[in-house]
């Protein structure tokens, strides 16, 4: 029996999946993402303080309105840091205010459409932002300069005041820089902000997973990366299994570039199963992708990336009769719930049940199940294959911010620790400082709204798939 264990993880999505066929047992993990710089948050590393106005309409000038309203919170607003797997720092701002970051949490590269980014139609001037203003502007006297500031500005006043303007578009937050240069750097930014397309990932393979018969070329994965170049690992048991990533020569490949083909070259004689490859590559992260986290921690967006390493991962599933499917997911805010693609390169119809309702992909076919969630549900839910397979997918659906969710309620104190707790350093008056995004209102928003999926409680939306890929 040859058994295959899969972990899947999609922008915050878990997949799991095992497929059984005949032979000796075998069991492997492997892991599938849309791509990129994978990180680990280390905390607020450069910032100044900002506050939330509960209450008020009118912005003011930030100075002195820490305790000038009943309600008003003082926060830090700032830069974090995050070390990226495989070697790599990265600076991001948050795109998330009521929402905490959690101390160590990892976070994937995420494409806007998986974030509040995504139905967000400012989302593109936060962009601007962060590609004029500071780090990526580091020459501050310049910065202070085009935004009329005559006392200059320093490292803290500049991370501050792009944070703030950050938050008016990406929450709508009424928040205000408490140094006056940090706020009239906010004003600038946020007045002079022109809308900018979403950057490429850094690393996607195109499709993701894909599937067809032993003794044939499955593919193509097509890769598409900003990086010069990226070196290809082969299926872990290659050596036992025969299974060779090619060209579409049919020559064996390490190493690929942008626009590069790759195939699994799977031996006619093969027992029914499953292999994956992973492309690895080192380049700067682009300005304004978002990353998410696995655990609910704050959305954050890139503004700066040293040299990182990046890295993507694509499966195969062959069989040599009935249905091969090739199942991948991913998070799809504008519709508010999961996408499931299921591509059938079989000779046999792939039929499989989800949420009490059936569904039916032909050979050769390749269609996409939508499931719509309510924001912050959690599910659990398993697809059963050919040849015995269970593929399961978890997952919480993270799609808005805090700020659209508590719409309409009175705003509460945060009261998250201040990010000196996890490594920041200021040289502001913490004691009043809250860690950006922490709120009070946050547990009881969690615990109340987080639920597990009624089975038929959702309905499933199925519709045909242009093309199965991954999205840049």
């Amino acid at each position: 029996m040859v058994r295959l264990a899969a972990a899947v993880l999609v922008s915050g999505l878990v997949a799991a999946g095992v497929i059984t066929g005949a032979g000796a047992a075998v069991a492997a993990e492997m892991t599938q993402s849309q791509g990129g710089a994978t990180a680990t948050i280390g905390g607020l590393k450069t910032y100044g303080a900002a506050v939330i106005h509960a209450g008020s309409g009118e912005q003011g000038s930030g100075e002195g309105q820490g305790e000038g309203q009943s309600g008003d919170q003082e926060v830090s607003a700032g830069l974090f840091e995050m070390s990226v797997e495989g070697g790599g720092t990265l600076q991001t701002y948050c795109v998330d205010l009521y929402n905490p970051t959690q101390k160590d949490a990892k976070y994937h590269e995420t494409p806007w459409s998986g974030t509040s980014l995504g139905t967000n139609r400012d989302a593109g001037r936060i962009r601007w932002i962060l590609q004029n203003s500071y780090p990526q502007v580091n020459d501050l006297a310049a910065l202070a300069d085009k935004a009329g500031i005559a006392a200059g500005l320093t490292e803290q006043d500049a991370a501050a005041g792009t944070q703030v303007a950050i938050w008016r578009y990406s929450d709508g937050a009424d928040v205000d820089a408490v140094d006056p240069q940090a706020e009239r750097l906010a004003d600038y930014l946020q007045k002079a902000a022109r809308t900018v397309a979403e950057p490429k990932a850094s690393l996607t393979l195109d499709a993701p997973a894909v599937s067809g018969r032993p003794g044939e070329l499955l593919g193509p994965v097509t890769v598409h990366t900003d990086a010069t170049g990226g070196t290809v690992t082969p299926p872990m048991d290659a050596a036992i299994s025969g299974v060779r990533i090619v060209g579409k020569n049919g020559k064996v490949v390490t190493s690929v570039a942008d626009g590069s083909q790759l195939f699994f070259d799977v031996p006619a004689d093969a027992a029914a199963g499953s292999a994956e490859l992973t492309v690895q590559a080192s380049t700067t992260v682009p300005v304004g992708r978002a990353f998410t986290s696995e655990s609910r921690s704050q959305t954050q967006i890139l503004a700066g990336s040293s040299e990182s390493t990046v890295s993507a991962t694509a499966s195969a599933t062959w069989a040599k009769q009935g249905a091969v499917p090739a199942l991948s997911a991913a998070k799809n805010c504008a519709k508010s719930g999961v996408d499931i693609t299921a591509a059938n390169q079989g000779d046999a119809a792939f039929a499989f049940d989800l949420m009490g309702a059936q569904h039916t992909i032909p050979a050769g076919a390749s269609q996409t199940v939508t499931i719509p969630l309510q924001e912050d549900q959690a599910y659990d839910f398993t697809i059963n294959g050919p040849q015995g397979a269970e593929y399961r997918f978890t997952g919480v659906l993270d799609c808005k911010t805090q700020a659209d969710e508590i719409a309409g309620l009175t705003t509460q104190t945060l009261s998250e620790p201040s990010p000196a707790t996890v490594g920041g350093t200021s040289t502001v008056d913490e004691t009043n400082l809250a860690a950006t995004g922490g709120s009070s209102a946050t547990p009881l928003i969690a615990g109340t709204a987080i639920g597990l999926v009624v089975i038929g409680g959702a309905a499933l939306v199925l519709v045909g798939r242009k093309e199965n890929g991954a999205q840049d």
